[in-house]
This record gives structure tokens, C-alpha cells and sequence, in this order.
């Protein structure tokens, strides 16, 4: 396998600028993800890296040897599209071992290469059929098969479980790691769904607009967002951001009073704003507790989930609010409930939507 750099790629459709100066360096075996909205240049920029689009400007380096001007074949990469793109006249062995029959492989290496992916995929008792015979799940995993007999430096993969229902994604999600354990192959993967990206990549790249909003570890990016978009883009159900009134400012960090006059003092750096500011507070909805003071909340929806209850309603009349509790809690539809929330546990987003960063716990004295 390989590592992977982009260096500095930009991109543009005529006048249209969809790529900003992209630059990532990801590592030997590593499982990437791109996540972000539609329409933020994630797909575009998987294709720049399997030669199917043209970068404007800039390189990319696979293995250490620049690949920019080679085209797909000679890139070491094997592509994995949202379409499984299977050949329905022939069988699953067939469909795996098309591309090594292109490259006039022997028959003995050929036979080898198709039985590996198979066994890994547990599609051994699958070689025989066509593939309207198989499920979604198995469908999805021939075409992975096809990518795997190649040998590839990299492995992209292109939403490729978008088209599957609920529960069979959460499968795959499973297998797919799995598969990146087995293989410990240099994985990039792109999709839309925060969940995929939590639950498989080791750093995950958010992507807004063509730019890169940040670069980091699932945890990296949940408890240390650097922006409102990432913040509120990562995480289940999605981060509150309340609207919030800078108080005053000393050493202790930032006093705020939050939309419905809940005050608190947030242990932040406050070299970007002053008394009198506009700030968001970001308040992610595990992060709350049932209290006799802090926030009041007037409850709209609530969704028994057994475990847990999500309670949807609206704090200072207007702002949307979502708290994640107990299965148990003792709560109701349209009933007023306070939340207790720790300042430790919330993100102060400037007006620029740049987080203030956290202070630096007090060193223990011996």
C-alpha cells in the first residue's frame, strides 16, 4: 500500500472555483473519509485522485511518485462507485476477475486472486451466481471484490451505500472496517453521512464550500471543532448553537447570557470578542442533564427510543433545542423542563463562527 498527499488542488468548472487549494497528507494504511453537504467538492476531489478529473492545479503523490498527468490505469488506485456496475449476463467469478482478464493474467493467478477477495468478502459460495441472484449487501461486496483482485496501491470509494436501506449500511459499515483491517490497505472513502464517517475513518476530512474546514480524528473533530460548521456537521443528533450575549470578560473566561437570560461564565480564551459581543453557544444535546436551574426548555416532541428519550422543543421562545436523555426521564409533550449543562461541556463560536478556544487547565502544584 501507500501513503497519499494532495498538494495545494484547485479546481474549476469555467468560471466556477469548486476546489480551494487543497493540501492533505494522509498516511500508509490509513482509512480517510470525506464528509460533507451536497455540493462540497468531495466527490470532485476523489476523481482528481483516480485520474477522472482534471485538477486545475496542483499534485498528487501516491507512494511518493507524482501522478498528476498519469491516467487511472497507471495510478495504482482501484475505484469503488455508488453503482455497483456489475455485468448481469456474467457470474459473480466473472465479474470479480474481469479486470485481471483485461490485463491477460494467468489463469492460475487469476483463480488465486478471485478466491482471496472471495473468501474475504464470504462470497465463496457466491462465484457461480449472476448478479440478480444476490442481495444489495452481496451485490456491493462483488463490486468491492473486483477492486480487491487488483492489488491496488489505494482503495476509493465513492458513497458506495447510499443505495442500500438502513439497516443493511450499518452491516456494511461493520464489514467495511473489517475489510480495511484485513486488507490494512490506504482507504479514502466519500459520503454525506456524518455516522459512516464517526463510525469507520481513523481522520476524517470536513469539507464546505471546495475548502477544508478541518482534518482530524472522529474525536478530534466531536470534542475540539474548530468552526460552527464542523460543530454542528459532526455528532448525533446535531449540536445545539444558542444565541448568547457577552457579559463580560476576565480571567476566568467569558460571561454570556444565553437567548431566555440563563447566564454562565465559559472557560474560554476571549482574544476575539468584547462586552456586548454576538456569540453562539454550542451545546451538544448528550451533554445536558435534568436540573432544578439552568436552562428552560418548553418541550414540543418527545421520541421514546427505549433507551433514551429525545425531547425536541424551543428555548427563549424561538430557538430550536434538542436534549438526548434517559429512556426513564421524567418528562412530557408541551411541559416546561430545565437543563443543567456543564461549562466545561460548550463551544463559544465567535461571529466569524471560528470557536474561542478552551484555557489550559491549571497546572497541579507538588
Amino acid at each position: 500500500m501507500a501513503t497519499l498527499s494532495l498538494n495545494a488542488i484547485n479546481k474549476s468548472f469555467g468560471s466556477a472555483k469548486v476546489l480551494h487549494d487543497i493540501s492533505l497528507a494522509i498516511e500508509d494504511k490509513e482509512f480517510v473519509v470525506f464528509v460533507g453537504p451536497s455540493g462540497c467538492g468531495k466527490s470532485t476531489l476523489l476523481r482528481i485522485i483516480a485520474g477522472l478529473e482534471e485538477a486545475t492545479s496542483g499534485a498528487i503523490v501516491i507512494g511518493g511518485e507524482d501522478v498528476s498527468a498519469a491516467p487511472p490505469v497507471e495510478r495504482g488506485i482501484s475505484m469503488v462507485f455508488q453503482s455497483y456496475a456489475l455485468y448481469p449476463h456474467l457470474s459473480v467469478y466473472e465479474n470479480i476477475a474481469f479486470p485481471l482478464r483485461v490485463q491477460k493474467l494467468e489463469k492460475a493467478d487469476m483463480d488465486s486472486r478471485v478466491q482471496r477477495a472471495a473468501d474475504i468478502l464470504q462470497l465463496t459460495d457466491k462465484l457461480q451466481l449472476k448478479p440478480g441472484q444476490l442481495s444489495g449487501g452481496q451485490r456491493q461486496r462483488v463490486a468491492i471484490g473486483r477492486s480487491i483482485v487488483r492489488n491496488p496501491k489505494v482503495f476509493l470509494f465513492d458513497e458506495p451505500l447510499s443505495n442500500l436501506d438502513a439497516a443493511l449500511r450499518g452491516d456494511m459499515r461493520v464489514e467495511l472496517s473489517q475489510l480495511h483491517q484485513s486488507l490494512d490497505a490506504t482507504m479514502v472513502y466519500v459520503t454525506h453521512d456524518q455516522v459512516e464517517a464517526m463510525t469507520m475513518a481513523d481522520r476524517i476530512v470536513v469539507l464546505n464550500g471546495g475548502r477544508v474546514e478541518q482534518f482530524g480524528t472522529p474525536m478530534e473533530l466531536y470534542h475540539h471543532p474548530k468552526t460552527k460548521f464542523v460543530a454542528s456537521f459532526i455528532g448525533q443528533p446535531n449540536m445545539n448553537l444558542v444565541p448568547a450575549t457577552v457579559q463580560g470578560v476576565d480571567a476566568s473566561g467569558v460571561k454570556v447570557e444565553l437567548q431566555g437570560g440563563y447566564q454562565m461564565v465559559l472557560p474560554v480564551e476571549a482574544s476575539t470578542v468584547n462586552s456586548g459581543d454576538k456569540v453562539e453557544v454550542g451545546i451538544r444535546p448528550e451533554h445536558v442533564t435534568l436540573g432544578s436551574e439552568g436552562l428552560e426548555i418548553s418541550v414540543n416532541v418527545l421520541e421514546r427510543l427505549g433507551g433514551v428519550s429525545i425531547t425536541y422543543g424551543t428555548i427563549g421562545g424561538d430557538t430550536r433545542f434538542c436534549a438526548s436523555l434517559p429512556g426513564d426521564a421524567v418528562i412530557a409533550e408541551g411541559a416546561p423542563m430545565t437543563l443543567s449543562v456543564a461549562p466545561g461541556d460548550c463551544h463559544v463560536f465567535d461571529a466569524a463562527g471560528d470557536v474561542l478556544r478552551r484555557k489550559a487547565a491549571p497546572a497541579l502544584v507538588a
